[in-house]
């Protein structure tokens, strides 16, 4: 019996990033709906590979039309959500869905197919055409205002790097003209990261650079500000997190620092700067990890007490002045 997709949910595996989960719910021509769970193994270095999957999601009882992107169920974060009568732009989705920038996709023909569903899906909802407006009076309109730029575009003779008139385009030889012409295409292209260097990025190239602000790290990756922050949301990277691991690392500062001025006092509080350090540089190396995890609050309120005594002392300090 005929069956058609109306709904795909792809999960990546918060802990091994090269487990792959999708949910797929097809519709019969009688009526009845049948869900599909699948799983995949996305290997970096290797072929992807289907393996037998069970109910692992289905047992979570939700519904699909209330999951969105991002949103994590047990160790499973969604990295795509279709529903046939809300279809998304594939050209916002992952790297991994995206048959054209990701050949090792076809490998998979059952998450292949559904995805070059939804991709003809998309397009053909995009290339809709808005209502009262037929193609054929679209298509004189333009025709109509394409004639009339003809009529109404000036002529730029002159070289405004130039006196006026101080030499007249005539006077200039064919290949002197076609020299500058050039060199003004040129001047104006500008040099773009290739395809193939931003897809080789990975998400621990990104990692050596959490330390820097996101138009250092861009510089330093050889990409733009744009590219780089279009590979962070592939990668499951919301927000930079230069900002946090900054404040953390001001946070370790100040612990050792505190450490160093209670050397000579009681063991207990020695021992207790040293658990709040300790604390503070697993939690970094959290973020580090894992980017979208925002700082705990008894952290946080550890950072609001450092921030009023500083504040504290550089008042005493310019009383002292």
């Amino acid at each position: 019996m005929a069956s058609s997709l109306i709904a795909l949910l792809v999960f990546e595996n918060n802990i091994n990033k090269e487990l792959v989960r999708s949910l797929h719910v097809y519709r019969f021509k009688d009526g009845k709906e049948k869900e599909v769970e699948r799983e995949f193994v996305f290997s970096v270095d290797g072929p992807y590979v289907e393996m037998k999957a069970g109910p692992m999601l289905r047992l979570r009882r939700f519904q699909v039309l209330e999951l969105f992107e991002g949103q994590v169920i047990g160790l499973w974060r969604c990295i795509f959500a279709f529903h046939v009568n809300n279809p998304p732009h594939l050209s916002h989705s992952s790297f991994l869905l995206s048959v054209s920038r990701n050949p090792k996709l076809k490998s998979i023909p059952t998450l292949a197919k559904d995805i070059h569903f939804i991709l003809k899906l998309s397009c053909r909802t995009d290339n809709e055409e808005p209502s009262g407006f037929s193609s054929k009076g679209i298509r004189e309109v333009d025709r109509d205002n394409c004639h009339h730029s003809k009529k109404i575009l000036p002529a730029l003779d002159q070289d405004l790097n130039c006196l006026p008139y101080s030499v007249s385009p005539s006077e200039l030889s064919k290949s002197k003209r076609i020299e500058l012409c050039a060199a003004g295409v040129m001047e104006k292209k500008k040099k773009r990261a290739a395809s193939e260097d931003i897809a080789r990025i990975a998400l621990e190239d990104v990692v050596k650079h959490f330390g820097q602000p996101i138009v250092e790290a861009s510089r330093n990756l050889k990409v733009g500000l744009t590219v780089l922050k279009r590979k962070c949301r592939e990668l499951g990277i919301p927000r930079w997190p230069h900002r946090k691991i900054k404040s953390l690392d001001s946070l370790i500062r100040s612990l050792q620092e505190e450490a160093e001025r209670h050397e000579q006092d009681k063991e207990d509080t020695t021992m207790a700067v040293a658990k709040r350090r300790r604390m503070l540089e697993s939690e970094k190396e959290t973020i580090e990890k894992k980017p979208f995890m925002e700082i705990q609050s008894e952290t946080k309120r550890f950072r609001q007490d450092v921030f009023k005594r500083r504040h504290r002392a550089r008042a005493l300090g310019n009383q002292g002045l």
